[in-house]
């Protein structure tokens, strides 16, 4: 378990000593808090999906501090499609009402991070992978069930998110003379 929870754990040490800004410390607890719930996930799905689920909440609140000036109309609607579109379809994966609740969070996140300043190829894609991620769990609770290559897809999609959202938002942070070091 706690080998699972390390990898996320070493991205938001990794945000930490890469920058000391307000911005890199709440990428930072986003990540902490994902590791939690990686670990957390292993003893009860409850306690790993309200980890998540705060995860979730202080991502949103990093993106909403950093949004893109000018998003174009494009950008407006992939950020609602996301934002839709990942409750619908987790609970139609699923048939739970719960999961669609929290993936309304999830949605927020992936919305925010698409609409945020930081790199759409990292930022907005790693939230894309971890919507991805999340639901392949979420058909094993629904009509798919279990599905050897589902499981083995959902930690390496989930890692590779997290990471692309770790080092494309400390990226911006480091190349942007708006984020000196604090």
């Amino acid at each position: 378990m706690l080998l699972k929870g390390a990898g996320v754990a070493l991205l938001a040490i990794y945000a930490l000593r890469r920058h000391g800004s307000t911005d890199a410390r709440l990428l930072a607890t986003a990540l902490a808090v994902a590791a939690l719930g990686d670990v957390a996930i292993e003893v009860s799905m409850i306690a790993g999906g309200a980890a998540f689920l705060a995860a979730h909440l202080v991502a949103i609140a990093l993106y909403l501090r950093n949004r893109r000036a000018a998003p174009g109309a494009s950008q407006k609607l992939a950020a609602a499609a996301l934002l839709i579109a990942t409750p619908l379809i987790s609970f139609l994966l699923s048939g739970d009402w719960g999961v669609a609740a929290y993936s309304l969070a999830l949605g927020a996140m992936a919305s925010t991070a698409w609409l945020s300043r930081f790199s759409r190829y990292r930022v907005g894609a790693g939230a894309v992978l971890f919507v991805a991620s999340d639901w392949l769990i979420f058909s094993r609770f629904g009509f798919v069930g279990e599905n050897a290559v589902a499981d083995w897809l959902v930690w390496p999609l989930y890692y590779a998110g997290q990471f692309l959202i770790a080092t494309g938002v400390i990226q911006t942070l480091r190349h942007d003379p708006r984020d000196a070091q604090v």
